[in-house]
């Protein structure tokens, strides 16, 4: 009796964590919640990006198919290593997560970050509504992750504590938070830094016991993360790009009937337009508002921006081992270089 029970408890207890769920709506028909986690808080440029998609499915499918979000990696514990094996394995239904973040899984990914490779956002946009963002949305199938759409992050610059950065100089020996991605050490480390992969969650902490002395990142980043608090520079360096994506599991992407999966795949690749478009346009009242927090702000002179192209250039044949020389000479060629 007892080896019963403690049966059933686990089936309850199996059961009750399933993020895949079906249930009824208000009129008695079924309605199917996809549970979608994502690494920032609610009200932030990914937050948002969740929200329209969300939205957007609901209205597509007369609510057929409920999109709940779950913001902070409360679903994957912070870990966005770990969201992605769980995306893989079924413990997540679907997840918006950074190309950067991808890429140490599938290597091609790091095509969206290689230094100074778009011109200017079009240019970035139509890039990953072209031919190679298709590449990157299906390059994950071996994975059991299907791409759904790729939006953009506007550009990374840098902050730090002890001085505007220029020119390449600027760099040396400055203690720069980076993401655990080899292209970031590569880079930052050719430039004459100090560059230190650190969780994202402890960034604010370091830069206020000044462990280290900078960090890089969209400008939405240290303006939502008060890292304005801990920092008094930043300058628009603009030096690396990355992009946010829609992806799902596959076992639940195969639960939907043909028609169903084109309205989700629809609703996605609106979600992304709204983000490029809203972020575009936010991009200098946030610049404008961490001014107003007390940051002293630089922007780099056509000339001064050339001086970081040309160190970038030099690395271009080290990061191809780290994208794929097929996949950037296919990257460049789209891109007409």
């Amino acid at each position: 009796m007892r080896k019963t029970v403690l049966a059933i408890m686990i089936l309850v207890l199996m059961f009750s964590n399933l993020a895949f769920a079906e249930g009824q709506k208000e009129d008695g028909s079924k309605q199917t919640t996809i549970k979608l986690s994502i690494p920032d808080p609610a009200n932030s440029s990914v937050g948002m990006f969740a929200k329209v998609f969300s939205e957007k499915v609901a209205e597509k499918t007369n609510g057929d198919v409920k999109v709940e979000v779950f913001p902070d990696g409360v679903l994957f514990g912070r870990d966005q290593n770990a969201a992605i094996n769980m995306l893989e394995d079924g413990g997540l239904d679907a997840l918006i997560l950074s190309t950067s973040v991808f890429a140490s899984f599938e290597p091609r990914m790091n095509a969206v970050s290689l230094p100074y490779l778009f011109a200017n956002y079009d240019e970035f946009i139509g890039y990953l509504n072209g031919a190679p963002g298709k590449t990157l949305l299906n390059s994950l199938e071996r994975m059991n992750i299907v791409g759904l759409s790729l939006a953009i992050r506007t550009y990374r610059s840098v902050t730090n504590s002890r001085g505007p950065i220029s020119v390449p100089a600027d760099l040396e020996g400055l203690k720069i938070r980076v993401p655990n991605n080899k292209l970031w050490v590569d880079f930052f480390g050719a430039l004459g830094a100090d560059p230190t992969p650190m969780n994202f969650s402890e960034v604010y902490t370091a830069l206020q016991m000044k462990t280290i002395d900078a960090q890089e990142n969209p400008v939405e980043v240290p303006l939502a993360n008060k890292f304005y608090e801990v920092q008094q520079y930043l300058s628009l360096t603009n030096h690396i790009a990355d992009s946010f994506g829609i992806f799902m599991n596959n076992a639940v992407w195969s639960s939907f009937d043909a028609t169903t999966q084109q309205l989700i795949k629809d609703a996605a690749e609106e979600a992304a337009d709204y983000k490029n478009k809203t972020d575009i346009a936010e991009e200098e009242k946030i610049i404008a508002q961490l001014e107003e927090k007390g940051m002293k702000v630089n922007r780099l002179t056509e000339e001064q921006v050339k001086m970081f192209q040309s160190e970038a250039l030099k690395l271009y044949p080290k990061f191809e081992s780290m994208v794929g020389s097929e996949f950037v000479q296919e990257s460049l060629d789209f891109l007409g270089r």
